[in-house]
């Protein structure tokens, strides 16, 4: 099957088009020399990684923000410094402000133009509106965690997309998801049969950064290295 047969895509936001690593890390990289730690980036990422994944999966239904705060909260008591209120609000209000990837808007526009282009968010309604202000995009639908109650890898992203591919006339073998996480994502797609490409923004470096490690099967018709590579791909026709 060619990439261009398709008729719709659903994108993964943060790690796919937002830089979600430069955003918590602005935030985390700061604090850890303020109160003392000698981490680098990437240790201060992998503690934070499975802290918000376990308060994501512990209150499904606690907005975005309250999520960050809570996560970074347990990354400090796991490194024995106690995180203030104000490192806290100030990880948790960040989301609107952290970049997109230098590729996300020019491939999201070029897409836009042969697909109809679907959001599959772990935010809420507001963090997602304020990180579009860096990517243009007119999507054919918006999927937050704050829509559904729930954050990915859980399934209810994933039913909502099937009733929106069916609202839009679209069938399954006609939507390709597109992301960057194995666990949040290419994990449940695998178990819900949906085919997937990913977008792997970490190609160059070792280790996992804020994703965690994924816990099950995955898979994926594709790899590209960035969307720049993806939209190209799509342009030439290329069969996967």
């Amino acid at each position: 099957m060619r990439l261009q047969d398709y008729r719709a895509l659903s994108f993964d936001v943060y790690g796919t088009l937002i830089d979600w690593e430069a955003g918590i890390g602005g935030v985390l990289v700061p604090w850890a020399a303020q109160v003392g730690l000698g981490l680098s980036e990437e240790e201060l990422l992998r503690e934070y990684a499975r802290d918000e994944a376990d308060v994501a999966r512990e209150h499904p239904r606690t907005l975005y923000p309250e999520v960050l705060a809570r996560a970074f909260a347990r990354t400090g008591r796991a490194l024995g410094v106690e995180v203030d209120e104000g490192w806290r609000q100030r990880l948790g209000s960040s989301v609107p402000d952290w970049p997109a990837f230098e590729d996300s808007a020019e491939a999201l526009a070029s897409l836009a133009e042969r697909f109809s282009l679907i959001i599959l968010s772990n935010v809420h309604r507001e963090g997602f509106a304020g990180s579009n202000r860096h990517l243009g995009m007119t999507p054919s639908a918006v999927v937050t965690a704050q829509d559904v109650g729930a954050y990915k890898p859980a399934d209810p992203h994933f039913l909502a997309l099937d009733a929106t591919l069916r609202d839009l006339g679209i069938a399954r073998e006609e939507h390709l998801h597109v992301a960057q996480s194995l666990f949040h994502d290419h994990v449940p797609a695998a178990r819900r049969g949906l085919d997937s490409v990913w977008i792997n923004r970490r190609h160059a470096r070792p280790g996992w950064g804020a994703t965690p490690e994924p816990r099950g099967q995955w898979s994926y018709l594709a790899e590209y290295p960035s969307m720049a590579a993806f939209a190209q791909a799509v342009q030439d026709g290329e069969e996967i």
